[in-house]
């Protein structure tokens, strides 16, 4: 088997997973590992407690957290292409020191699984404020935040009261970040949340399957909202401008290509002083990062210096 290649440089995960290594950090898992057509050793993609325990060993070999667990239903994210995200971060804001505690960021929607901090901390160093709309999501980040003390001078959790806000009542006046980031709903209903997870199914080569089902979970805020990833992106850029001199790069996930020329011209209407595209490919999936900052690039150590300060 070959790496998976179009990781970042830096991921942990570009080698194929060494499987025995995992049982190891979590036997249960060798309950739904298996050799398939191909002669590969893997697991069944489409099965909610198989993802979740691939997660759990993934997280507790790599990045040393211990106990980690999400509700049943909640999102369960695949950990490679998370810490991509991160690693793309980094070097948008040109730290790769591994142990630079001096940088903050912000993951909009940390959800129940504390993933991008998780990876974030442990990768770099850094200081990470996850935020969050749901009082479950939030008691399960605190659960595994207990489970790993070490953890609690850099990850820090914050309830957004409002949910049609994103920046407002999360950053402070004396808050500044290096980054914020975000993986937000990308669908406009339930519905389309389930016709979109037939068709991953699909491409799993799982095509027997009748009914859909999320096999990476996900509740309603994490996955559906009205008016889908373009709504919810717009409000993010168009409130993001409030917060300009607080955050040096706002970025966001974005699934659909056909959203960017829309959100990009918004960007522009907004006198960003810079964006970015930066895409990322896990699989068969294509994602996008859409990075914009209001900082001079000519400005950016500058301004990461002072907020070191």
């Amino acid at each position: 088997m070959t790496e998976k290649s179009a990781l970042h440089p830096r991921n942990l995960h570009r080698d194929p997973y060494d499987f025995e290594q995992l049982i190891s950090c979590v036997p249960e898992l060798k309950h739904y590992v298996f050799v398939n057509a191909y002669q590969s050793v893997t697991i069944n993609f489409s099965l909610p407690k198989a993802v979740k325990l691939l997660n759990k060993a993934l997280l507790l070999h790599f990045y040393k957290v211990q106990d980690w667990d999400i509700p049943e239903g909640n999102l369960c994210p695949p950990i490679p292409g998370r810490a991509d995200y991160i690693h793309y971060i980094a070097d948008l804001i040109g730290e790769k020191d591994p142990q630079n505690s001096d940088i903050k960021g912000l993951d909009i929607g940390t959800g129940a699984n504390l993933v991008y901090p998780l990876i974030a901390h442990r990768s770099y160093g850094w200081k990470m404020l996850g935020t969050d709309i749901n009082d479950i999501s939030l008691k399960n980040a605190e659960y595994i935040l207990s489970q790993n003390p070490d953890l609690f001078p850099f990850i820090h959790l914050k309830k957004q009261p409002e949910p049609e806000r994103i920046f407002k009542n999360i950053i402070d006046k004396e808050d500044r970040f290096a980054f914020s980031m975000c993986n937000p709903p990308f669908h406009d209903s339930e519905e389309s949340a389930m016709k979109g997870n037939f068709r991953k199914t699909k491409n799993l080569k799982k095509s027997t399957v009748k009914k859909p089902l999320l096999n990476f979970g996900g509740q309603q805020s994490e996955l559906w909202c009205e008016g889908g990833e373009l709504a919810f992106i717009t409000k993010m850029i168009r409130e993001s401008a409030l917060y300009s001199s607080q955050v040096l790069w706002f970025t966001c996930l974005v699934s659909k290509k056909e959203n960017l020329s829309k959100l990009t011209f918004l960007l522009k209407k907004i006198k960003a002083v810079d964006f970015r595209i930066i895409e990322m490919s896990q699989g068969q999936k294509i994602s996008r990062i859409l990075a914009w900052t209001f900082v001079d690039p000519n400005k950016h150590k500058d301004w990461l210096l002072q907020s070191k300060m």
